[in-house]
């Protein structure tokens, strides 16, 4: 398991170290003032998704740092950390683009509107798209410790995970910036093995995924 998370934790650092090259990638590929006509609309896929991936990744990032703050086991504190480093970093990156882009960071559409899917998240308790923790289990993480706390940690953060992945698919299918196609690609893949990664870590503990 150790193992299994300090690819991921490279795997951070990689995205971390790229980070600039990638920004300047989305300038060159139809950054604010282009003629270029890559650049994308503020109803296209391009930015729906940069726009709310930025607000589904605060929330993982929020998760994360409280985890991290009622729980000892370093294996949990480590995931929490990397999770919390690289969606910080690729947050970063959304909302650069779409600054670079000269959009606007807020929709009067609702969430995953761009993927055909506007209003069939109900934002019910907070939960603007699917996957996310409502406000009533964010603040009951923040009552645990412990192994509870990362058993529900690790729910929460699954089902978070499977939202995300949903999302980062039907950018990789309808966004039309090449480089923003590619971060969501790597983010499919880097859930998908965080997912199976955590639900080893709920087995040790006794505990699955909710769903």
């Amino acid at each position: 398991m150790k193992k299994h998370i300090g690819w991921i934790a490279g795997t951070a650092a990689a995205a971390l170290v790229a980070a600039g090259a990638i920004t300047y990638a989305v300038a060159e590929d139809g950054g604010a003032g282009s003629t270029s006509a890559s650049t994308p609309s503020a109803d296209s896929a391009d930015a729906g998704f940069a726009r709310d991936m930025a607000v589904h990744h605060q929330q993982a990032v929020e998760m994360s740092y409280i985890v991290r703050d009622r729980t000892k086991n370093a294996d949990v504190r480590r995931l929490a950390y990397d999770i919390a480093q690289t969606q910080a970093n690729q947050r970063g990156m959304l909302l650069g683009w779409l600054d670079l882009w000269g959009l606007p960071k807020v929709s009067a559409d609702p969430p995953m509107t761009w993927m055909g899917m506007g209003g069939m998240a109900s934002g019910k308790d907070g939960a603007l798209m699917p996957g996310m923790a409502t406000n009533t289990e964010m603040t009951k993480l923040g009552t645990l410790s412990g192994k509870q706390a990362e058993v529900f940690y690790l729910q929460l953060m699954t089902d978070h995970h499977k939202g995300g992945i949903h999302m980062a698919e039907g950018c990789v299918a309808k966004c039309k910036v090449g480089v923003e196609k590619s971060l969501a690609q790597g983010m499919v893949d880097a859930q998908q093995s965080e997912i199976q990664l955590m639900a080893d870590m709920l087995k040790a503990r006794g505990a699955k995924a909710r769903s």
